[in-house]
């Protein structure tokens, strides 16, 4: 999955980074074409290029193809038929109303779940369009940012990334908590790892720790993804590493899969670098696909091995570039990055 800046759905989105094929070669050659958007922010809904979104941030396909777009900007929920046929799916003006919703998932059912970041709440929409909080109170009492619970009694703060299970579980990467949480069908949330604290003292936003689950720590995790066997992946924003969840007898580990300090470097997972990791998928080999703030999509395979499938790395404000491999996919660093312990807005640094 999934996080873009920019006014355009790319195909690579879609078929990488949500419902990818099986593939275990780094060496594929990887087409990157545009599927939806014009490239110039507004929110008209129409056909392929000619619709138009604002800042799309995470993308999910539905069990007929249908792809779920949460266009941040907008406020909205857009819908993008197999055909390209864009339409609103919620929001937008209409009750209910969403602000900056962020993530995206769709369960078996084609309900769809969203990270309604501005509201810090947990959002489920049926396929027929109903919308209803399924977890999360929405206080901006600063002393009621993380609580376990039923439905609304729980609280997030600024939750980022969603993905749902085949059991109706749905995880969220619950950001400025520097935790993952989980969410029963029934709205029980509980949290499945991440102490909230990044150092011994107590205080929020630092480094990060492996280790079991109630002690290990992360530094704003912004995207949550799952693999078939349950195992679970997140973009850990602030500390440029890929950690994953694992879960045995009843017994939850966090453990890093790869990247250490802030860079760009392909080869092995503890070798590798990333810049500020935004977007985590996994296909259905093992390999996980890895939208990183270095302009490109980075692959990891079961192995641990990172390589770079597309994106060239141009830094160039609004660059943009179909095309094959690293010859293509120019991306813009995405803004809405969270700053820890607040609920305003920075922008990406640059490296």
């Amino acid at each position: 999955m999934k996080k873009f800046a920019g006014f355009l759905i790319l195909l690579i989105v879609g078929a990488l980074l949500s419902c990818p094929k099986p593939t275990s070669s780094p060496s594929k050659a990887w087409v990157v074409s545009t599927f939806a958007g014009s490239g110039t922010r507004g929110s008209e809904n129409g056909v392929g290029v000619s619709a138009q979104f604002s800042s799309p941030t995470d993308v999910a396909l539905d069990s007929s193809g249908n792809l779920y777009v949460t266009d941040y900007g907008n406020h909205r929920i857009r819908k993008i038929t197999p055909k390209g046929v864009v339409s609103t799916f919620a929001g937008g003006g209409e009750t209910p109303q969403f602000s900056n919703p962020y993530g995206v998932a769709v369960d078996s059912l084609d309900n769809v779940y969203v990270a309604d970041k501005g509201n810090h709440r947990i959002r489920k929409i049926t396929s027929g369009g109903s919308v209803s909080t399924l977890a999360g109170g929405g206080t901006e009492d600063p002393r009621l940012h993380f609580r376990d619970g039923d439905g609304t009694f729980a609280r997030f703060n600024i939750p980022y990334g969603v993905a749902v299970d085949a059991s109706g579980k749905v995880y969220v990467a619950d950001s400025s908590n520097h935790r993952i949480r989980k969410i029963t069908s029934g709205g029980s949330v509980s949290t499945l790892a991440g102490s909230g604290t990044i150092d011994d003292r107590g205080t929020k936003g630092g480094a990060f720790k492996d280790g079991p689950g109630a002690t290990a720590r992360f530094n704003l995790p912004i995207d949550v993804a799952l693999d078939s066997s349950g195992n679970v992946y997140v973009a850990d924003l602030q500390t440029h590493r890929i950690r994953k969840i694992t879960s045995e007898g009843g017994r939850v580990r966090v453990d890093t899969l790869a990247g250490s300090t802030r860079g760009y470097r392909d080869g092995p997972g503890g070798e590798a670098l990333f810049n500020y990791p935004v977007g985590v998928a996994v296909d259905a080999a093992g390999n996980v696909y890895v939208a990183d703030n270095n302009h490109r999509i980075r692959m990891i395979t079961p192995e641990g091995v990172v390589s770079t499938i597309a994106g060239g790395g141009n830094e160039r404000k609004g660059s943009f570039r179909d095309g094959v491999g690293a010859s293509g996919f120019q991306l813009e660093s995405r803004r809405g990055r969270p700053r820890a312990g607040t609920h305003t807005e920075q922008r990406f640094p640059s490296r």
